[in-house]
Formats: structure tokens, C-alpha cells, sequence
């Protein structure tokens, strides 16, 4: 509702498990320039021999998408064209998490909402360092500050983590455009049903209704197991 510029881009491969969400910076074009470049820099990858493999190619990918971004910046003389990223890697009953910056990946299984990730932001360093019952409104940095990104370092610092999916695993990768407008709480009504396309426009839209401050990008998945014990059968009535 208030940029002209989209710097946000997505990725949905589900046939090959890789699904990924970058918010770009370094203004207007130099940001769309460098989400673009990370997602294009994933779209390729090879089929996963198992889910460690398909971590290393994909940090691989990263690593080189990083040394291009410093190399445009140095060659149009600009401080930084940066980007985060969010990406989640499928590979048969297991799941991980890249990440770097505040773009997040959720988890909804059995009805709670649990953050995957965690953001590399002034913010989240601050509130990592208090004690739990300190207030955490005071002396708080801007929500925008993030400390690591693609682009901002010549040693990029992917994180990692890994989950093992069980059927009905709702997974939602969005950048802060949404997180930053939408609490915990809708996030984890709206992805309860499982319905990947009518959560994603129920959380887009959501965002919208709070000023729509910033890009804003979701992409949903649900995890099936066609063989799950757990699934009911739909059997004919005779």
C-alpha cells in the first residue's frame, strides 16, 4: 500500500520439495535486482540424493548468489545490494530451514504455530540478551535493523535447522512485510485448515488491513502422507 517497488520474490517447486522467500534491500531496483538473483540462483538445483546433499547445494547456491551481489555492489559503487532469505528444503520424511535475515519460516503442526527460524535483527539480538521478565518495549532498536543479509558481508553465515514432518505439517515462509503486520495468533488461525490458497490470501490480506507498510509475501505448504497411518480412508458405503 505505500512502495512502488516490489523487492520481495518467491519460489515454489513443490515437485522437487524447495520452496524459498527473499525481501531485497538497497532501494528500488538494487533490491528487486537481488531477491530476484538469489531465488533465480535456487530454481536449478539438483535433485536431492538425500536432504544433507540437498543442504550443501543449496548453500552452495547461496554462497555464490553473495559474491555476485558484493561484486555488483562494487562495480555501481553503492554500499550494499543485499537480500534475505528463507528457504525450505524437502527430502523424504525430513525438512530444513536456511535462512538469513528476518524472513521466517513457521511450522503449524497439531494446532500451535512455532517459528522455525529466528531473525537476524538488532531487534532479536536485544531480546535475546534480557532476562524473560525484562520489558521488552524499552530502549527497543527499529524493527528494520537486520544484521545479517545476502549481500552485506564477503563471509555470508547461512543458518540451519532441521524438523522431521509428519502428515498435516503446515509450513508458511513469508518476509517481515507480513510478520511484522500480522500477530502470532492470526497467523496460526489462518493456517489451521490446511487450505495453502486460502491462507495465503487470508494472511496477505490481513497484512493489507494494517497499512500494508511494507512488500509483503507468503507461501504456504502442507505435508501429506498419502501412506500415513493417520490418514482416514474414504471407503464406499454398501
Amino acid at each position: 500500500m505505500v512502495r512502488e517497488v516490489n523487492e520481495d520474490a518467491c519460489l515454489e517447486q513443490p515437485e522437487r520439495g524447495l520452496w524459498a522467500v527473499a525481501d531485497g534491500m538497497g532501494g528500488h531496483a538494487l533490491g528487486e535486482f537481488a531477491s530476484r538473483l538469489v531465488i533465480r540462483s535456487l530454481t536449478d538445483l539438483p535433485a536431492p540424493q538425500s536432504l544433507a546433499q540437498y543442504i550443501d547445494d543449496a548453500d552452495e547456491r547461496l554462497q555464490g548468489a553473495n559474491r555476485r551481489l558484493r561484486s555488483e555492489a562494487a562495480q555501481r559503487d553503492v554500499p550494499i545490494i543485499g537480500t534475505t532469505i528463507a528457504a525450505l528444503l524437502a527430502s523424504g520424511r525430513h525438512a530444513a530451514c536456511l535462512w538469513a535475515g528476518d524472513s521466517r519460516v513457521y511450522l503449524c503442526r497439531a494446532g500451535r504455530l512455532r517459528l522455525l527460524t529466528r531473525d537476524h535483527s538488532q531487534i532479536e539480538a536485544v531480546r535475546s540478551r534480557r532476562p524473560a521478565n525484562s520489558d521488552d518495549t524499552l530502549h527497543r532498536p527499529p524493527a528494520n535493523l537486520i544484521t545479517r543479509a545476502l549481500g552485506a558481508e564477503d563471509t555470508l553465515e547461512i543458518d540451519r535447522a532441521t524438523v522431521e514432518v509428519v502428515d498435516g505439517d503446515v509450513f508458511l515462509l513469508c518476509s517481515d512485510g507480513l510478520s511484522n503486520e500480522v500477530s502470532e495468533l492470526a497467523i496460526e488461525q489462518a493456517l489451521l485448515p490446511g487450505n495453502c490458497r486460502h491462507a495465503t490470501q487470508t494472511l496477505v490480506d490481513l497484512a493489507l488491513q494494517q497499512g500494508g507498510h511494507d512488500n509483503i509475501t507468503a507461501v504456504v505448504v502442507r505435508a501429506e502422507d498419502l501412506c500415513s497411518p493417520d490418514r482416514t480412508a474414504m471407503l464406499p458405503v454398501l
